[in-house]
């Protein structure tokens, strides 16, 4: 156990006992405890393998490369359509947990094979996410607004998409292009500030 990660645990106000149990099958599992994003990570010679996050609805395991494991037991998630590489296990009480122990180290044991054997989710290019039609004329009809949107990262050119893209009423797409522009042409992605709503 990392002292450093202990407050989370401490000062968990839903899902304390679940995320307990997921601590101690992920340290069983002889992974590496670690605090990233603020949350408890466990690795495998510094390699992301499984972190705990808690919703409001329910706890759970993300495996980093779950889309490669062999989900034998159907439990594996993948959170939207957009998540390319992670897959959660999801919990809503500790009878749950404890009673998948042993799925839950296999799948564990699984995704260390899988990070030893140097495997990688192949995700899809930038020109393969769907641009809006609201963000595309805003490029057709703005150069300087184009060349900034291609020098970003194919990351936040990516999350820029989704982001212009998720909504359903072309209002509400609009509305998101506008309020991205200015960080666009300052070359910043989409969550640098935190302004973009």
């Amino acid at each position: 156990m990392n002292p450093k990660v202990d407050f989370y645990f401490d000062e968990a106000k839903k899902w304390q006992k679940e995320q307990e149990e997921l601590r101690e099958i992920a340290l069983e599992c002889q992974l590496t405890e670690e605090l990233k994003w603020g949350t408890p990570c466990y690795t495998f010679q510094n390699n992301n393998i499984v972190l705990i996050h808690s919703f409001k609805e329910y706890c759970a395991l993300l495996f980093f490369k779950g889309a490669l494991l062999s989900d034998t037991d159907g439990i594996l998630i993948q959170q939207s359509k957009n998540v390319q590489a992670a897959r959660q296990i999801r919990f809503t009480n500790l009878q749950e947990i404890k009673g998948q122990k042993f799925i839950l180290k296999t799948y564990i044991y699984q995704a260390i094979e899988v990070e030893k054997s140097g495997l990688k989710v192949k995700l899809k290019k930038t020109k393969e996410f769907e641009v809006a039609e609201e963000f595309q004329k805003k490029l057709d009809q703005d150069s300087k607004l184009e060349a900034a949107f291609k020098a970003l990262t194919p990351g936040r050119q990516r999350a820029y998409l989704l982001h212009f893209s998720s909504p359903k009423q072309s209002k509400t797409k609009e509305s998101r292009v506008e309020k991205a522009i200015d960080q666009i042409l300052e070359g910043k992605g989409l969550n640098d500030d935190f302004k973009i709503k």
